[in-house]
């Protein structure tokens, strides 16, 4: 067999050239996960070695937090279909419009409140994109605030609960799901804020990066207080939803699993009360997650196996003894664990990410002594910066999509910059005050 005739370190490095080659020539990342996973099994141990799948993937659909995912993707994509998305811009752009960088402020605003529907980067930075992007650019808005508004605060979807890569990185460690979206409340709104003040104060500095709309053209365009109040009310019933939802979690009342049920259930609640439910839009919703559930569940399934052949080839141990033997303390390992998910983030998704090095990085930071739901938020913090970094940023080909023609691929690179510094400065911050993450769990309901 393969593994008796090479050392650790040469199957190591075979181990991740294999992913990496399969990774740059496009193979869908479930395949590449899985599909690795396999042909080292059957290289080491032969057909004999297939059985372990099965039992992994018995034991992974088995774990009854994964069954949050699917019901936290319904609630998303049904709140997303029936029209929230292009409610709330109206909502900003009547409220905040009037003032200097107000749209791209309201933008930002508009994804924080994505992230805590949907769970995933796509939704808000696409429907944002699509929506927010000609709006701004019309208004005579610099492409670079515009851009990078839309970028930055896309990425928040996977920091702001419910978050999908913290129940994977849930179901990998075995910590709580509950505890890890509550820790991610105030990073995200932190982000958020940073976010907006960068734009304030830019636009405050440099009125023509994001001018005001006259007061004349609002009132031309009908945006009278009694409109604004009745669309206000509209949109209380999907945030009051989202707000009890993980008020429940915090209080202790219903596990994360419950609490995506009561979710789904009150998404459809709302949009009868709206108005906005009808058949298309159930079937969409429907049609919409189905797929998006089926991707995350094969994602899934390819990172366990995947974990489970790394973890008996000895790759796992010998990367943690590597990590080990350096003089340089814990907090020295630590910066070079957020320095590798920085370069991987350039080159690969998350949930690879996740399923690639958590396996190795998880028991040497409980050896340590660093807490499991700060590292895991930390991780997502972390991995916010690789949808904006280039060459394989998702955000990055996500706005290329739906942006003007004339739009380089250059340009929204230059006004992803300045977010991703946000982004790294937040990261620091959350290392050196882990309270930032620590203190909503630690205040929950045991």
């Amino acid at each position: 067999m393969l593994q008796s005739a090479l050392s650790v370190e040469q199957l190591s490095l075979l181990f991740f050239l294999t992913l990496l080659v399969l990774i740059f020539l496009g193979v869908p990342l479930a395949f590449t996960l899985g599909g690795t996973a396999i042909l080292f099994a059957l290289l080491f141990w032969g057909p004999a070695s297939l059985h372990m799948f099965a039992s992994n993937t018995l034991g992974a659909m088995q774990n009854i937090v994964i069954v949050a995912v699917p019901l936290f993707i319904f609630m998303g994509c049904l709140l997303e279909v029936s029209g929230i998305g292009e409610d709330l811009y109206e909502f900003a752009y009547r409220t905040l419009g009037r003032i200097g960088g107000g749209l791209a402020i309201g933008t930002v605003g508009i994804c924080a409140i994505f992230a805590a529907m949907v769970g995933s980067s796509a939704p808000a930075t696409v429907s944002m994109g699509l929506t927010a992007l000609p709006s701004m650019l019309k208004r005579k808005y610099s492409r670079e605030i515009a851009i990078g508004c839309i970028a930055g605060g896309g990425a928040l979807g996977i920091l702001i609960p419910p978050s999908i890569p913290m129940i994977l990185y849930a179901m990998i460690t075995g910590t709580s799901v509950g505890q890890l979206f509550i820790g991610g409340i105030l990073p995200g709104l932190l982000i958020t804020a940073m976010f907006m003040a960068y734009i304030g104060v830019r636009c405050a500095l440099k009125p023509g990066l994001g001018p005001p709309i006259p007061k004349e053209v609002l009132r031309q365009e009908k945006t009278v207080t009694k409109a604004t109040r009745r669309l206000g009310l509209t949109l209380i019933m999907p945030i009051g939803l989202i707000i009890a939802m993980f008020a429940t979690i915090y209080a202790g009342v219903a596990t994360p699993t419950e609490a995506a049920s009561v979710g789904a259930f009150g998404a459809l609640i709302v949009g009868v009360i709206n108005g906005r439910l009808n058949r298309s839009v159930l079937n969409k919703a429907s049609l919409d997650a189905l797929g998006l559930t089926t991707m995350v569940m094969w994602l899934t399934l390819g990172g366990v196996w995947l974990g489970s052949v790394y973890q008996a080839i000895g790759a796992s141990r010998l990367v943690s003894n590597f990590l080990m033997s350096f003089d340089i303390g814990r907090w020295g390992i630590m910066i070079i664990m957020q320095s590798t998910w920085f370069v991987l983030g350039m080159l690969m998704d998350p949930a690879a990410i996740l399923f690639m090095t958590m396996p190795i990085y998880f028991p040497i930071v409980t050896d340590l002594g660093f807490d499991p739901i700060w590292f895991g938020v930390l991780f997502i913090v972390n991995m916010e910066m690789s949808y904006l970094t280039p060459p394989f940023g998702l955000n990055l080909f996500y706005l290329k999509a739906i942006a003007p023609i004339d739009i380089t691929m250059r340009q929204i690179i230059r006004s992803c910059l300045p977010f991703i510094a946000i982004q790294a400065i937040a990261l620091v911050l959350v290392m050196l005050f882990p309270q930032i993450i620590l203190w909503l769990p630690s205040q929950m309901v045991k």
